[in-house]
């Protein structure tokens, strides 16, 4: 029998760490969380500003095509029913998206799907020359056209990843989804939804039953703590784990810039707009209470800035490009080998996860 206090150490809080510790306080296991925030929720965590409920990293909608995972996520606390059908601004001009008739209406005045179909076949013909795209320009214009790429993705794609179109590899777009009906709706899955009341709500039920200490860097005092568990999960940078052995991965991050905007009901109502030429230095502007239908007198508006990412910055995005992936091969076989150690969550893992897939993996982890 071991005499170690918990069976599980869990670094981070976020959804991974969270619900994998919530399946195993349900199995009666005892579960100690560690975060190096001073909150719980991880990038998903949203804050009561102006009676608002403020994602501070981000938009998070949650969706899901997973009935086991909506299941579970339901019964902790109710969602409401916002679908997310975010807004481009492209100098001065909207357009919905997804790409819909409602976007080729705005683009080409087209109104009926043939004639769209007709004029991205056009616009893609002049391309066809490309047999084998070597980047995200040419794999967007192969795929949409001209006016698709220039107007809705270059500029933003440009800034989100911090280099030219022609230098972002092919495969960042692989496809792109056109639909041809009157649909602003982003997602296909049939369930949708924000958690009433916020996401902080989710991770305080997913968490009732543990013990969680916050302002807590593991890293910094990795021996002491790997002593108080029987295995650890771990949520963080792969490659931080095994002390940058090989190398750092590299990341994008992001900056918010937050304002409150008193008696101001609505800022630009819709909860997510994009900007997408190249001139403007922000992706996104996010309003807030959009997400849940609010009223109130006031409105929280947050600009959305991608960034280089360097180690004292929050890493969002991974770069998997063929020289990072290659490294985290080599970093996924040392985890590989480590026996009491639980490697899980996008950090982890050196991938971007829906949160529907995050639950997922770690219902799927933790049944291993």
């Amino acid at each position: 029998m071991s005499s170690k206090p918990y069976n599980f150490l869990i670094v981070g809080a976020g959804l991974f760490g969270a619900t994998f510790a919530h399946l195993a306080t349900k199995a009666g296991k005892k579960c100690l969380i560690v975060d190096k925030r001073n909150h719980i929720g991880g990038n998903c965590f949203t804050e009561k500003i102006n009676d608002i409920n403020v994602h501070k990293y981000g938009a998070h909608i949650f969706h899901t095509s997973n009935k086991q995972v909506w299941d579970f996520i339901t019964e902790l606390v109710p969602f409401n029913h916002y679908v997310n059908s975010p807004v481009a601004n492209y100098k001065g001009k909207l357009y919905n998206l997804p790409f819909n008739m409602n976007t080729f209406y705005q683009l080409w005045g087209v109104i009926t799907p043939e004639e769209a179909i007709a004029e991205i076949n056009k616009q893609k013909a002049e391309f066809k020359h490309i047999t084998n795209p070597k980047n995200l320009e040419e794999q967007a214009l192969v795929l949409g056209g001209k006016d698709v790429y220039e107007k809705l993705i270059k500029g933003y794609s440009e800034k989100q990843w911090g280099m030219k179109a022609t230098d972002i590899p092919a495969f960042v777009i692989r496809r792109l989804p056109f639909r041809f009906i009157f649909d602003n709706n982003y997602f296909n899955d049939p369930c949708q939804g924000i958690p009433i009341g916020g996401y902080t709500s989710l991770f305080e039920k997913l968490l009732t039953s543990c013990e969680v200490m916050l302002n807590t860097d593991f890293l910094l005092c990795k021996d002491e703590l790997s002593q108080k568990a029987e295995k650890i999960v771990y949520t963080g940078q792969i490659d931080a784990f095994f002390g940058y052995c090989y190398g750092k991965l590299d990341y994008r991050s992001l900056r918010f810039d937050h304002q409150i905007l008193q008696n101001q009901e609505n800022f630009q109502g819709n909860a997510v707009v994009n900007y997408t030429d190249a001139e403007t230095p922000f992706t996104r502007i996010i309003e807030h209470k959009h997400f849940e239908f609010g009223k109130q007198p006031d409105t929280v508006i947050t600009y959305e800035y991608p960034e280089p990412w360097t180690p004292e910055k929050e890493p969002y995005y991974p770069v998997n490009d063929e020289k990072n992936s290659a490294l985290y091969q080599r970093y996924k076989q040392l985890a590989e080998a480590e026996q009491n150690v639980i490697f899980g969550g996008r950090l982890a893992d050196y991938q971007y996860y829906d949160m529907d897939k995050t639950i997922a993996a770690a219902i799927s982890k933790f049944n291993v």
